[in-house]
């Protein structure tokens, strides 16, 4: 492989401090100041569904990235279900980690992995930010969810290694995630400082497991969580804390791989600590890449990273032996997905594994004999606020699926107090289709649905979050997830057309 030409006069601890940074940017094309960068020693950059109009234009961009370093990692948050950026616009061909642990085939996990890094192959993406190995244990978490393959802590690992083995099957590294675990939370860390108040005997039993397995199985990253568990580090978040990091994952756990941070910029760091300091904290403890530009994205952003890296060096505050091991560790994996890129495909492709898969995750409880509908219904989709992690870009629900199956249904979307005398205004004499998320944890959903049923019982409910709240209506249809894969599976139970 050749290696990248570094611009002269910069020096090996600028190329560093450069070296540790994946960076996003904004545009469709790869700015100037990228890949002059990439020439500086830059070695990886993060890829969002701001950057995706088409796979063959993500495959041009990443082409020109690597005209400029060959050995570039193209890092991208494409988990599949509610999480894309492959296909933001449209949403997922792929059902989603809920979806999974719901059909509990690890097989058929491995098998959907392995297709979802094969089009990000394609594409030249060659680091995804994926799995999640959280498990869901407490249901109020705003930010989990249906990205966890489940509650159970086996359930939760065998998963999370089938899905590493799949990814990386097709020369995608993937990056676990959130470590040590983000599924006992109740505060979105986006928005705040998680704290987790278990024993470390809990910790360790139910949170570890599944990352335990995903080293077993070769995850080639682990990506840290910006949440605070007193009981490894009563002061510091993971991502900042060398108990966490360099203890426990590299040390007890046996770690040898990629650390990487998730977002330096969600405010659980930079509302605390500043992105530059919470930078130099988090290589100090361990870590190996800042993840920055889900919010942050310009060319200086990455100067300010870069100089305080360096500051914090020749200050003494950084030892220099650490950030070089993390660079070095950053190489490491850019030639293992080099060489995996040589290597080519080892499966053929599988367009349909994403649709079967959610098929078969699709849960439906009648409340007596239900015939499949005829006629266009009218869709209500009682839409909760988007997390940050999925965003508001991607479309949900299934208006457009029964749009296809039959013609002339109609939608609207209702999220006040008063929705579901708004959606019975709306619906008219039609048969309503009541789409929702995570009913459990919105009050005025379930009382919108109490409004629906009392004065239509034939009305068809469709769970697309977490299907905790009691089954009801004529027909009650559990997806796990909504990827457009999702709401596909449940228009064909709705017109019987599965």
């Amino acid at each position: 492989m050749t290696r990248p030409t570094f611009a002269s006069g910069t020096d090996t601890l600028t190329r560093d401090a450069l070296t540790v940074l994946q960076p996003g940017f904004t545009g469709t094309t790869a700015p100037d100041w990228v890949l002059r960068r990439l020439g500086e020693g830059l070695a990886s950059v993060g890829l969002f569904g701001r950057n995706i109009a088409s796979p063959e234009q993500v495959a041009a961009l990443t082409a020109r990235l690597r005209a400029e370093r060959d050995d570039v990692l193209v890092a991208i948050d494409e988990e599949g279900g509610d999480v894309t950026r492959l296909e933001v616009r449209t949403g997922s061909s792929f059902p989603g980690n809920n979806a999974l642990g719901a059909v509990d085939d690890v097989e058929l996990t491995r098998d959907v992995a392995a297709e979802l890094g094969r089009r990000l192959a394609a594409c030249g993406v060659n680091l995804n930010w994926a799995p999640s190995a959280d498990v869901n244990s407490n249901p109020e978490n705003p930010v989990i969810g249906v990205r966890s393959f489940g509650a159970g802590t086996d359930l939760v690992a065998r998963h999370t290694a089938a899905y590493v083995t799949g990814l990386q099957s097709a020369g995608v590294a993937a990056c676990t995630k959130h470590f040590p675990g983000h599924g006992d939370t109740a505060v979105d860390s986006h928005d705040a400082m998680p704290r987790i108040d278990v024993d470390a005997s809990v910790l360790d039993a139910r949170d570890l497991t599944p990352f335990r397995a995903a080293i077993a199985a070769g995850s080639r990253a682990v990506m840290s969580a910006h949440i605070l568990v007193p009981a490894l580090d009563p002061n510091r978040p993971a991502t900042l804390s060398p108990r966490a990091l360099t203890e426990l994952l590299r040390g007890e756990l046996g770690y040898g791989g990629l650390i990487v941070t998730d977002g330096m910029e969600m405010k659980a760091i930079a509302s605390t600590y500043g992105i530059e300091r919470g930078s130099v904290l988090a290589v100090a403890a361990g870590a190996d890449a800042i993840c920055v530009g889900g919010g942050l994205s310009d060319e200086e952003t990455v100067r300010r990273l870069r100089d305080a890296l360096v500051s914090a060096v020749r200050t003494g505050e950084l030892p220099e032996e650490r950030l070089a091991d993390a660079a070095a560790r950053v190489r490491s994996l850019a030639r293992w997905t080099a060489e995996a890129a040589k290597a080519g495909p080892v499966r053929a492709p599988d367009e349909e594994v994403g649709l079967r898969a959610a098929r078969r995750a699709v849960r439906v409880t009648p409340a007596g004999h239900f015939t499949p509908l005829t006629e266009p219904p009218y869709v209500a989709a009682l839409t909760p606020v988007a997390n940050f992690a999925v965003g508001d870009q991607t479309p949900w629900g299934v208006a457009a699926e029964l749009f296809r199956l039959l013609p002339g249904t109609e939608t609207g979307s209702f999220s006040a107090e008063d929705a579901g005398r708004a959606v019975l205004d709306a619906a008219g004499s039609r048969r309503i289709v009541a789409v929702l998320r995570d009913e459990h944890r919105h009050p005025w959903m379930a009382t919108a649905l109490d409004t629906l049923l009392a004065a239509r019982p034939d009305t068809v409910v469709v769970e697309m979050g977490l299907p905790q709240a009691a089954p009801r209506g004529a027909l009650h249809i559990a997806t796990h997830g909504a990827a457009r894969v999702c709401g596909r599976a449940a228009a064909e139970v709705i017109a019987g057309a599965g």
